[in-house]
Parts: structure tokens; C-alpha cells; sequence
């Protein structure tokens, strides 16, 4: 009895302590600021080019998790550590880093041809879904193999004595019972997507009604001072954030 409650000590303490933190956010923003955010014309901007870029990215993302989480449920092959190790990478490093990297990719000769074929990404909308792709897909490739990790292969075998090709199985039999974690993956990348700022500012700048979308209008608006109107689009973005979350936890609760 002791040790758990203990152990729930610890549980309130993370929780009141976001708990606090929320709190004095709502406490510190007042009706004006939320006004603001609601009427503001480059605010309205950056919110609709989140949703829009944060949307593809997801499309993108699955088009790549799931294949890529089917692979490593499934597959052995060589060098497979070091394939996720390479996946897990950008949720380990600094999100900074993936924009610097892509700008310096875009100097060289490989990456000055794809701007020359018309598809620019350097201080372009295009760039930003890029980017989200690039930091947030790796937790969808996870959450894709947990997924497949959890459907059992002798169904997709049983698929193929009765005469159905591999990718039959797969579009009939895996998939279908996966589509649990392609709901996770899909509000995984989302929620990633739409929060990342670093990579950004590197390669797409900030400019209102062009490549600003809410984490850099917080950072616009906390810079002149206006922190109110700040922490305003930052409740609207982390009650976007919770409701995605809140998606996740009920689709894990019906699969128990």
C-alpha cells in the first residue's frame, strides 16, 4: 500500500505540475488576446496554413509509415539495426538540426537540381510540409510496427494458400486489422507536425501570410512583447494537440 502510493505520489506531482502550468496560462491571457486570435487576419493565416501542412504531412507520412512499419514487423534483413537506428534518430536529435541540414542539401548539386525542376522548397510553403515530414514521421513508423507487431502473421499465411498474393494479404488481411495504429500514426504525426518550430525558422522563414504558422507566430508575438496574444494561440494549439491525443487513447481503449 505504501509503495503505491508512492509511486502515485509521483503521478500528481507530473500532473499538477503541467496542471500549474496550464492554469497560469489561461489565468495570464486575457478576452482581448483571444479576440485577437480569433479576428486577426495574419493569425487566421498561420492557423490555416498549420492545418493545411500539418494534413499533408500526415498524408505523406502514413504513405511512408506504413509500408516502412510493415517492413520491419515483418522482415529480417542485414544492416536492420542500423535501419532503426536511423528511423529513431529524429526523435532523438534537436529539430534544428533537420532544418540546417536540409538548407545545406539544398547548396549542392543534387539538391540545386530539385529546385531547378520547379520543385523549390527554400523559403516556400512546401518547404514546411517537408519538414514536418522529415521530424515527424518516424513516430508513425513506430507506431505502424507496434501495429503490424500485433496482427498475427499466420493470418496473412492462411491468405496465401488460398490464393491470394502477398499484397493481396497485405490490402486484406494486415492492414485492414492494423487500422488501430494507422489512427495512432496518423495523430502522431499530426500532433508532431503541427508544433515543430526550429526546422522552420532555418528553412522557410517567417514570413505573415506566407510561411508563418502557429509555433512561429507564438515566437513572433512573445518577441515584440505581446505575451498574452502568445499564450492565447498556444492554448488553441495544445487544445488541437489534446483533442488528437484524446482520439489516440480512445481507439487504444476500444482495442483492449
Amino acid at each position: 500500500m505504501v509503495f503505491a502510493a508512492a509511486m502515485f505520489a509521483f503521478v500528481a506531482l507530473f500532473v499538477v505540475t503541467w496542471g500549474a502550468l496550464i492554469v497560469a496560462d489561461v489565468a495570464y491571457t486575457d478576452r482581448a488576446a483571444v479576440a485577437e486570435v480569433l479576428h486577426s487576419r495574419p493569425i487566421r493565416a498561420a492557423l490555416w496554413l498549420s492545418v493545411w501542412t500539418s494534413l499533408m504531412s500526415v498524408a505523406i507520412g502514413l504513405v511512408l509509415a506504413i509500408p516502412c512499419g510493415y517492413a520491419l514487423s515483418r522482415y529480417r534483413f542485414f544492416g536492420k539495426a542500423l535501419v532503426e537506428a536511423m528511423i529513431d534518430l529524429p526523435i532523438l536529435m534537436p529539430p534544428l538540426i533537420v532544418g540546417l541540414s536540409l538548407l545545406v542539401f539544398f547548396q549542392t548539386p543534387p539538391g540545386q537540381a530539385i529546385e531547378r525542376w520547379g520543385l523549390q522548397f527554400v523559403f516556400q510553403p512546401r518547404g514546411i510540409v517537408l519538414c514536418q515530414v522529415l521530424v515527424s514521421v518516424s513516430f508513425g513508423i513506430r507506431a505502424m510496427k507496434l501495429a503490424f507487431d500485433g496482427v498475427d502473421p499466420r493470418l496473412e499465411h492462411v491468405a496465401l494458400t488460398l490464393g491470394s498474393s502477398p499484397a493481396g494479404a497485405f490490402f486484406r488481411v494486415s492492414l485492414p486489422l492494423a487500422w488501430r495504429g494507422v489512427v495512432t500514426a496518423g495523430a502522431l504525426i499530426w500532433t508532431r507536425a503541427l508544433g515543430i518550430f526550429g526546422p522552420l525558422m532555418v528553412l522557410v522563414g517567417v514570413v505573415r501570410e506566407r510561411t508563418e504558422v502557429l509555433p512561429t507566430t507564438i515566437y513572433l508575438e512573445q518577441s515584440i512583447g505581446r505575451i498574452e496574444v502568445a499564450l492565447a494561440v498556444a492554448l488553441l494549439m495544445m487544445g488541437m494537440a489534446a483533442t488528437a491525443l484524446v482520439m489516440v487513447r480512445v481507439v487504444g481503449l476500444k482495442e483492449r
